[in-house]
């Protein structure tokens, strides 16, 4: 939430103090990320880009990923050339051209405000120095900020580090003398930048397995100077009901420009699946599951049995299987208030002028346009990007003070069929793929 006044030059003051706080210590230990024991040594990264803005680690399973990094003056964090290769395959294999945040709109139940945090309220200008309890056992690379309020553009602002997630599997042999099982290992990338009172952390998560999890956290502070909700939408802070949190909602979009196997032609497919009740002879409902093309651009929206996947046009797995990343959409609230915000994923033809999912300040054409939904408009699929949006809906609560504990709104693309078998896959299993038979 944020100051009634809305002006930069308190948005500025609220930044300034932050930095000036975590310059003399006075941040908190603990980030988002937990110590980890000594990571692998850190794998050479893609060549697209100079040794500062390389991101490059080999996790402890096996798994290597390469990208390279660049912060945008109104985007923040982008991330570019991302590649991926599992023990056992011979090369890299590129994922994304690039993935960054497509915009975060906040608007206000009351109607009385909304907020374009990306392009509207100077997000990538409050990006904050991190403290190195922060950044468990990994780096803090310096960000220059383009355009910068402060005297010194350089912020130690990107942690890059690896962690635990859990179990990535667990099986026990049919003679019950072996169990296979691994701790899964992801490496972490995150920045965290203010915006008003609210401090929104970045994550990527590049897991061992191929997954790639993008979340945004929303913590920091409930503004004071907002309980103010006199209208009966807001939720009382405090004691008694006298002071009122004003409720609204977080739309966070991101943008993935995929590149399976280094080219932008992908296809794009939705797979829908139809449960019937048992029929004659049947002891249980069918379910039957149908492929779409998607050849020209979409807005679609989520649903039960509903998928989809982008598939590389050039790259197979050893098993000869099109390689491709389904996405997986986490929880939302979708928010019907807003033409762009009335549906969970779109899909445009590759438009460089195309940035920001909302209050995009590019010139796109006559007629363009400044939202996604404007830009879904018949064109032919030759160079998918993907934009998502997951929704929350934020009714403040007692437990939100103080500090708030962060909020998390995010989704996955998990690899499908871009290796022949699970990439995790202990040396001593590795025959089993397909049909197999015990052996003598």
């Amino acid at each position: 939430m944020r100051v009634n006044s809305n002006t930069k030059a308190r948005t500025r003051a609220a930044v300034a103090l932050t930095l000036a706080a975590l310059a003399a210590g006075a941040t908190a230990g603990a980030g988002p990320a937990t110590a980890q024991p000594k990571a692998a040594p850190a794998a050479p990264a893609a060549a697209e880009c100079s040794t500062a803005y390389r991101i490059g680690q080999k996790l402890s399973t096996g798994t290597t990923w390469r990208m390279c990094w660049r912060y945008d003056g109104k985007a923040g964090l982008v991330l570019e050339n991302i590649s991926y290769q599992p023990k056992g395959e011979p090369k890299q294999i590129k994922v994304l051209n690039s993935a960054r945040l497509g915009q975060i709109h906040v608007p206000y139940d009351d109607g009385k405000v909304e907020y374009d945090d990306l392009t509207g309220f100077d997000f990538a200008q409050g990006l904050m120095n991190l403290a190195p309890g922060e950044c468990p056992g990994g780096t803090i690379k310096t960000v220059k900020v383009p355009d910068s309020w402060n005297e010194d553009p350089n912020v130690k602002g990107l942690c890059t580090t690896t962690r635990s997630r859990g179990h990535a599997y667990r099986m026990q042999g049919d003679t019950a003398n072996k169990v296979f099982q691994a701790e899964g290992k992801d490496l972490l990338v995150y920045t965290v930048n203010q915006v008003g009172w609210y401090e929104y952390m970045t994550e990527w998560r590049f897991q061992d397995d191929g997954t790639i999890t993008m979340n945004v956290g929303a913590t920091g502070s409930l503004s004071w100077d907002d309980y103010d909700a006199g209208d009966g939408r807001g939720w009382p802070i405090g004691k008694g009901a006298s002071a009122k949190a004003t409720s609204h909602s977080h739309n966070a979009f991101w943008r993935l420009d995929f590149a399976l196997d280094g080219s932008t032609k992908n296809k794009v497919e939705q797979y829908d699946s139809t449960v019937s009740a048992p029929t004659q002879g049947r002891r249980a409902p069918t379910t039957k599951t149908t492929r779409t093309k998607v050849t020209k651009e979409v807005a679609g929206d989520s649903k039960a049995y509903r998928w989809w996947r982008i598939v590389s046009a050039t790259g197979k797995n050893k098993d000869g299987h099109a390689r491709s990343y389904e996405i997986v959409p986490g929880p939302t609230t979708k928010y019907p208030g807003r033409s762009y915000t009335k549906h969970d994923l779109y899909v445009t033809q590759y438009n460089k002028c195309e940035l920001f999912a909302s209050n995009n300040p590019g010139n796109c054409g006559a007629g363009a346009g400044r939202s996604v939904d404007k830009w879904v408009n018949g064109q032919t699929l030759t160079h998918p990007v993907v934009w998502m949006n997951i929704g929350f809906h934020h009714i403040a609560r007692d437990e939100d003070q103080q500090p708030m504990p962060v909020h998390w709104q995010g989704f996955s693309i998990a690899p499908r069929d871009v290796t022949a078998m699970n990439p995790l896959t202990p040396d001593e299993l590795g025959w089993q793929n397909g049909h197999w038979r015990p052996r003598s």
